[in-house]
């Protein structure tokens, strides 16, 4: 037996499940309320104790942690052209785990840098220009930001002409040189700067409170929570060296301040006559909606989607569902108690998965050339991803998951949305997905197999 512990700090919950991976087993997972307010070890101890009740007291060979207790990282970027440089920031930062509030295209202007000092991110990510090419907008940009001042890092993957200009711009600032996000026009390099972002993530995340008395207990470094996430989607869509994955896949996480959607899926087009548009896209691909979550972020839910359709969707008046709504975004710790609760907080749910994999999903319009009728994709397809992957409370701890599902498919009232047509839906009722991403780093075949055994053989709908 070799015991492993996998930990998640949550902003909310912190999360701990043991495997043993000689066996490829879950033994057990508990989770209680993280305390970053008091002492961070306090929620962990609980959550230890809680496992304990299920598995006895286990010695741990290894323990590997995950986290988003800070909150994530409150990132900043600009970039040169809002649909190319800037996009591929974002891209960058999204699959590094950072919480992008805005990308800035161009040279920043004055209103830019006082909105950016008013900030105060935890980290800005300068680029712009393809090798060789621009160089005057990120030169800018860095004088802009040396007269800004603040002791937020910033990470230069811009044109590698002007990367060490930049950093004799930024003399006396942390700063860190990767390569550059789009060496060349159309093409993406977005690992090295996602490398970079995650390192300053944990360096972050340690000097949370108490984490850096917990990090000593732990074998292995910490990734962010949504490093884990992709990692685990990553293995269970292509396998390991002894076993098959299941093809490409989504994910989705609606969460009660953000609904995060993964997909691992190249994205291309099926017929020949159609032009893809824009950057091309990343095959581990992870969207952020900041203003879609069912308490926190309630409201957003209500505004994309409109009260008379989420009324119409739980069974209620206008005027009831307002009532309900304004009480869960009083109290966002309010759990479903009722038949009106429940059908409510389903709705919502439906609402988000909608809106979330519908912003995540390309699009697809018809046009016309001299050959005749062509199309033009923007976005990744993924209308032949057959494969749903659920988390989060709001999905797992209902009746109705497959329902809810069924709102990240092809709807014809949307006709040009590339969302897949139809699903198989596995269901993460007992949270482990993060943990199976931390465990895929060093026993990749046990992560595999219980996932395999926890996801894919409970397969709740086609």
């Amino acid at each position: 037996m070799n015991p492993v512990l996998l930990i998640d700090f949550g902003s909310t919950y912190t999360k701990v499940t043991a495997v043993d991976t000689d066996e490829a087993k879950l033994l057990g997972t508990a989770s209680s309320y993280t305390t970053v307010q008091t002492d961070i070890n306090n929620g962990l101890n609980s959550a230890i104790a809680k496992l304990e009740m299920m598995t006895g007291h286990i010695e741990y060979r290894e323990r590997y942690a995950a986290s988003s207790a800070a909150g994530g990282l409150r990132m900043l970027a600009s970039g040169l052209v809002p649909e190319l440089t800037a996009e591929a920031a974002k891209c960058a930062s999204l699959g590094a785990g950072a919480k992008v509030l805005k990308t800035y295209a161009f040279e920043l202007n004055e209103d830019d840098a006082n909105e950016i000092r008013k900030i105060d991110p935890d980290i800005f990510l300068l680029v712009g220009g393809t090798d060789g090419g621009n160089s005057k907008c990120i030169l800018h940009n860095a004088k802009v930001l040396a007269e800004i001042g603040g002791d937020f890092p910033i990470v230069i993957a811009g044109n590698r002409n002007a990367v060490r200009e930049c950093e004799r711009i930024l003399a006396g600032r942390e700063v860190h040189i990767c390569e550059n996000v789009m060496p060349k026009f159309g093409v993406l390099n977005i690992a090295p700067a996602q490398q970079v972002i995650r390192e300053v993530f944990l360096k972050k995340i340690v000097r949370a409170k108490g984490l850096t008395e917990a990090s000593e207990l732990i074998s292995g470094i910490m990734m962010p929570t949504p490093s884990a996430v992709m990692a685990a989607m990553k293995l269970l869509a292509e396998g390991t060296e002894k076993q098959s994955g299941i093809g490409e896949l989504i994910a989705v996480d609606v969460g009660g301040a953000t609904t995060d959607i993964y997909s691992v899926s190249d994205g291309m087009p099926d017929d020949p006559r159609t032009m893809m548009k824009g950057l091309p896209e990343p095959y581990i691909k992870r969207t952020v909606e900041g203003d879609i979550g069912m308490r926190y972020s309630i409201r957003g839910i209500v505004d994309s989607a409109g009260i008379k359709t989420i009324a119409e969707l739980a069974g209620l008046t206008v005027e009831r569902t307002e009532e309900l709504i304004e009480r869960f975004a009083e109290h966002t710790d309010l759990l479903p108690d009722s038949d009106e609760t429940k059908a409510l907080d389903e709705a919502l749910a439906c609402m988000a998965v909608r809106i979330a994999v519908t912003r995540h999903a390309g699009r697809i319009e018809e046009t016309y050339n001299m050959c005749g009728t062509a199309y033009v994709q923007t976005g990744k397809n993924l209308m032949n991803i057959d494969r749903i992957v659920i988390t989060g409370g709001s999905l797992i701890h209902t009746e109705h998951t497959e329902h809810i599902a069924s709102f990240a498919l092809y709807d014809e009232k949307d006709p040009t949305s590339l969302k897949p047509k139809k699903a198989s839906v596995l269901v993460d009722r007992k949270y482990i997905i993060a943990a199976m991403g931390l465990l895929s780093e060093h026993y990749p075949e046990a992560a595999f197999t219980i996932m395999k055994e926890e996801l894919v053989n409970n397969v709740i709908a086609k």
